[in-house]
């Protein structure tokens, strides 16, 4: 059976604040979906119900089809989740910190051997496995984090905006970590405010703000459909354009409706069609004189949809 997890009418009011207005949201498939919103959209707390940590005031989480409010062991058996940031003891090396949490899973000692060295060497800290983890970088500690979500082979794994917090380069190594995870045959559910790292990562996206979700759907759709059937594609030349070359052969080629002049080499190129009419823009481009180098969507695609759906949600 395909990994899943449900959300039915998911609700968490904090006195007279809603944090979560009657979510539903179903997710079937190995695939991975963030979770995009603003700060204080509701992210953390659906996470939360989903892995039990808080009860919801109204509806029910599931994974795999089971409830984690009426069957929380069952459906959690099959649940890695990595909430906020957890503290790792310092003292500990990771080696220790994976047995620590293996163990309060009721993982078996063998396993727990099996599955640390496996999944050290997937997030990259077997040359640290021994080394206490108090010496380590954010982005080191929240590697060793992924890899205790990792321990018991999950089939979902739930991420709460698992680069939050870390450099550059400890965004990049996490952002690795996830991708790697995308043919593993997983379900991956993360929450982000940060449209960059959905787009270098997610298939599929889902929507919350105030407590309330606004879309879910694929990336591709998300940015043809909502955008108005146009997408914006970033190009790069090796040699430069000029105005004439763009206004004749450019701005010209079907599908096309506006081509924004970044400089001499570097261009964004709103285009109909879906798929197929960037593929076209695509081949007419690779044909021509110039040298195409790169050509692909725009990361202000997501960025205008995300903007444009929030102040909606405003006004």
């Amino acid at each position: 059976m395909a990994p899943s997890l449900e959300a039915r009418g998911l609700t968490r009011r904090f006195g007279s604040y809603t944090a979560l207005d009657h979510l539903n949201l179903r997710v079937d498939g190995a695939k991975c979906v963030g979770f995009l919103g603003p700060n204080g959209a509701g992210k953390t707390t659906t996470l939360k119900m989903f892995t039990n940590l808080i009860f919801p005031s109204e509806g029910e989480a599931f994974l795999n089809g089971v409830s984690v409010q009426r069957d929380r062991k069952r459906a959690l058996e099959v649940c890695g989740a990595l909430i906020e940031t957890p503290e790792i003891y310092g003292s500990l090396t990771p080696r220790e910190a994976l047995e620590l949490s293996g163990a309060l899973r009721g993982m078996d000692a063998r396993e727990i051997r099996l599955r640390t060295e496996e999944v050290l060497g997937q997030v990259k800290m077997t040359e640290w496995a021994d080394q206490k983890v108090g010496r380590f970088s954010k982005g080191m500690k929240q590697r060793v984090n992924v890899a205790a979500t990792l321990l018991s082979d999950p089939e979902v794994v739930l991420l709460d905006e698992p680069s939050t917090g870390l450099d550059p380069r400890g965004m990049a190594e996490v952002r690795s970590i996830i991708r790697s995870l995308k043919g593993e045959g997983r379900l991956i559910f993360f929450s982000s405010h940060i449209l960059s790292e959905v787009v270098d990562v997610c298939d599929e996206v889902a929507l919350l703000d105030k407590g309330r979700l606004l879309f879910y759907d694929t990336l591709e759709h998300v940015s043809a459909n909502l955008a108005g059937g146009t997408v914006s594609v970033d190009a790069v030349f090796l040699a430069p354009l000029s105005e004439t070359d763009v206004r004749d052969h450019v701005a010209t080629l079907p599908g096309v409706t506006s081509c924004v002049r970044l400089d001499e080499r570097r261009f964004t190129i709103a285009i109909q069609g879906g798929p197929e009419g960037r593929a076209r823009v695509l081949r007419s481009l690779s044909d021509r004189p110039g040298g195409l180098v790169s050509f692909h969507e725009s990361r202000s695609a997501l960025e205008d949809v995300y903007l444009r759906e929030i102040q909606a949600g405003d006004s």
